[in-house]
Formats: C-alpha cells, structure tokens, sequence
C-alpha cells in the first residue's frame, strides 16, 4: 500500500512541473506580444526609409574634400604647433 505522504509528493511534484510549463509559457507569450508591438511601432519607418538604389558617390567626394582639408590643416605648423599652443582663437583656422 502506498502511503498517503508518498502519494502528496507525487501530487507536488506534477503540480511544480506543470507551474515551471505555464510560467515558460507566458514568458514565450510576453516576448512574442513585445515582438510584435515593436513591429507595429517601427514597421512603417522601416518601410518609409529611402533604399531607392542611390549610390553614395557624392558622399564620398564630399568625404574626400573634407579628409584633404583636414590633412592640409593638419600639417599647417604655423597654426598648429606648441608656440600656438594656447591661442585657441587662431589655433586650426583654414
């Protein structure tokens, strides 16, 4: 015969797997209501934005301009050297 406290332990124990299931289960839930509230509130302006095939070569050339003024300040040292160290107003000026 089985006895009575052998018989509530197994009672306990399918209880406490069955509340780990349904405690995975609403976690799995939670993130999938986050996923798709995150879908709504930034699907449109994943959509909007402009992937029309444009290429960046005007960017680049601008980018270029700038790094080749950037280098020519740089190797200025009548501007940039310790004498002028301390005289922000004129320091780096092109």
């Amino acid at each position: 015969m089985i006895s009575r406290k052998l018989v509530a332990k197994k009672i306990a124990s399918r209880q406490q797997k069955g509340q780990g299931m349904t405690e995975y289960i609403i976690i799995v839930a939670l993130i999938a209501v986050a996923a798709i509230a995150v879908t709504q509130l930034f699907g449109a302006t994943i959509r909007n934005q402009e992937v029309s095939g444009k290429d960046g070569s005007a960017a680049i050339a601008q980018a270029g301009t700038a790094s080749g003024k950037a280098v020519t300040a740089a190797k200025d040292t009548n501007k940039n050297s310790l004498s002028t160290f301390g005289d922000q107003s004129n320091t780096g000026k092109q």
